[in-house]
C-alpha cells in the first residue's frame, strides 16, 4: 500500500514542508505530536498534514498550536475499516462511516467525513472540499494539489512528489 504524507506550515508569505513517514503512528496523539514538533521547529502556529493513499482516499489534518485537538477531514470515512492510518486519524473526532455490506458491484461513491471547514481560511470551502472528494474521475492527489494551490504551497508539494 503506497501512502504519501507531508507536513506543511506557513512561514510568512511562503510555506515550509517536509515529507513524513507515518508507518509507526499508533494513535492520533502521535500524529499531533509530530505536527506540533514541526510547528515548534518552524516557529509557526499552524501545521497541515496531507495524506494520500493508493489513489483511493486522502486526508487533511490541521493542528493549531493553541493546543486544541486536531481537525481531520477524510475523503471517504469508510476507509477507517480498511486502512490502519485512516483508523488512527479517525480518533480525532470519531470519524468513519459504517462499513458497507459486501457486494459484488463496484464500491459506492465516497462518503466524506470530518471537519470540512478546516481549510476555509486558506481558500477551500467545505462545499468545495466535499465536491472534490466525491467528484468522479478526480484523484486524491489532484484534490491535494488544489488544496496546496489555494493555500499557497503548490510548488512545494509538486517538488516533493517528483
Amino acid at each position: 500500500m503506497s501512502t504519501f504524507a507531508a507536513v506543511f506550515a506557513p512561514n510568512g508569505k511562503t510555506w515550509r514542508g517536509s515529507e513524513v513517514d507515518l508507518g509507526d503512528v499508533d494513535a492520533i496523539d502521535d500524529v499531533t505530536d509530530l505536527m506540533l514538533d514541526f510547528a515548534t521547529e518552524w516557529a509557526t502556529d499552524l501545521t497541515l498534514l496531507l495524506v494520500e493513499a493508493d489513489d483511493e482516499w486522502f486526508a487533511v489534518v490541521r493542528v493549531d498550536e493553541s493546543g486544541t485537538d486536531p481537525k481531520v477531514y477524510l475523503s471517504d470515512g469508510r476507509v477507517v475499516h480498511d486502512h490502519p492510518l485512516a483508523e488512527v486519524l479517525s480518533e480525532a473526532g470519531g470519524l468513519g462511516a459504517p462499513q458497507p455490506a459486501e457486494s459484488a458491484g463496484a464500491r459506492p461513491d465516497p462518503r466524506p467525513d470530518g471537519d470540512g471547514d478546516l481549510l476555509t481560511d486558506l481558500g477551500v470551502t467545505e462545499d468545495e472540499l466535499a465536491s472534490l472528494s466525491v467528484g468522479g474521475g478526480v484523484l486524491p492527489s489532484d484534490v491535494l494539489a488544489v488544496v496546496a494551490e489555494r493555500s499557497g504551497f503548490a510548488d512545494l508539494l509538486d517538488s516533493m512528489r517528483l
